[in-house]
């Protein structure tokens, strides 16, 4: 952009319906007005990748064009028009910050967004080297080497076939965790919402 934005945010009556909430404002950075965003994901493209964000609290939802965003460290450091010191940027603190799925940045072949990857179906291997369903990942993590898929483990059954959830002794939903790492992860079809593995069944 050439041009710093003047506007502060502004009430949004019709915001776009792609809009996916990637981050929050965690805390004011600085003296100066600038703003700490944490990011949902150790991905903070999609922060970076525009300029127009939008912010949410409760039913409020407001646009702002972002003069300047920067990554730092596990967060991102941000300013927009209308903040002027501390005071003002911690008025913002726990807003959430959202952008439309469209505007996202394409990534590199092979490179997914984490926010894709939850609700896929896990395909791993029977006993027996069959294809079978391990069950839905419901959350993506990083562990400081590589981001780590929790499942939400079913009965193993072959795919296509019905999904029932794999309960624990007291009854709950069991979960495990898979490594998001081409050792283990044969392919992902992010349009089918299916990432086949090798992952052991009963792992």
């Amino acid at each position: 952009m050439s041009d710093a934005p003047t506007a502060a945010p502004v009430a949004d009556p019709a915001p776009p319906p792609d809009l996916v909430e990637v981050g929050h404002v965690a805390e004011a950075y600085g003296i100066r007005g600038a703003l700490k965003i944490q990011p949902y994901s150790a991905q903070s493209e999609a922060l970076l990748g525009t300029r127009t964000w939008w912010l949410r609290k409760g039913r409020e939802v407001r646009r702002v064009e972002v003069a300047s965003a920067r990554k730092h460290g596990a967060t991102v450091a941000a300013t927009w028009p209308g903040i002027a010191d501390r005071d003002q940027a911690l008025a913002w603190k726990g807003w959430a910050v959202l952008v439309p799925r469209s505007r996202f940045p394409a990534l590199a072949e092979g490179e997914f967004y984490w926010l894709d990857l939850i609700g896929c179906v896990l395909i791993g291997k029977s006993a027996g080297g069959d294809d079978v369903v391990l069950g839905t990942v419901s959350e993506v993590s990083d562990n400081g080497a590589h981001a780590i898929l929790h499942v939400d483990c079913a009965v193993p059954v072959a795919p296509g076939e019905p999904v029932q959830p794999a309960l624990d002794a007291r009854g709950k939903p069991r979960q495990t965790l898979v490594p998001f790492v081409e050792a283990h992860v044969r392919g992902v079809d992010i349009a089918a919402r299916r990432i086949d593995s090798d992952w052991p069944e009963g792992f």
